[in-house]
């Protein structure tokens, strides 16, 4: 029995917009952030839905409450959906970070593959044959696209704000 799973990246925060890494910080959505998460369960209203999951993080939360209001559902959270942790790197401007080392303190790949894997395993045993929106973030969705894919992360296209990508589990 297949799971449908809507992987969905968060809506725009004010952090996307000035380009600092926001890693695992709450964040909240701006303006457009929840403009588009209303876009996002707008079109989600025509599918029956069994269950919203998101990260822990607000601005996952925030985007996967609005999707959830238009069927009534609660939002269950999750930190395997959380976003990877980027470290001492958390909080700085983007484009100052090209070409510097990375510090040791970053989530690793592997391990963000492996929380990539245990999060699919657990929507396959939580839910079996039902479908699921699943609210995450950019790497870490990048990374589930890459497991469920059996793909290196850097052959998965980049997920934009409020993106809905449909994997049969």
């Amino acid at each position: 029995m297949e799971t449908t799973l809507f992987l969905v990246r968060h809506g725009e925060t004010p952090d996307n917009v000035s380009q600092i890494m926001q890693g695992q910080t709450q964040g909240r959505l701006n303006d457009k952030g929840r403009q588009q998460a209303e876009a996002v369960a707008q079109r989600m209203s025509r599918e029956p839905l069994d269950a919203v999951v998101a990260s822990d993080l607000r601005r996952a939360v925030e985007t996967a409450e609005i999707i959830a209001a238009t069927h009534g559902l609660p939002v269950v959270t999750t930190p395997l959906l959380r976003e990877r942790d980027w470290g001492s790197f958390t909080g700085r401007y983007i484009p100052d970070l090209q070409g510097l080392p990375w510090p040791a303190d970053i989530e690793s790949q592997e391990a963000l593959l492996r929380r990539a894997g245990e999060f699919l395993a657990f929507v396959r045993r939580s839910f079996p044959g039902q479908r699921v929106v699943a609210v995450g973030h950019g790497i870490i969705n990048k990374a589930i696209l890459a497991v469920y894919a059996h793909c290196e992360m850097r052959e998965v296209q980049r997920m934009m704000n409020a993106e809905v990508r449909t994997l049969q589990l």
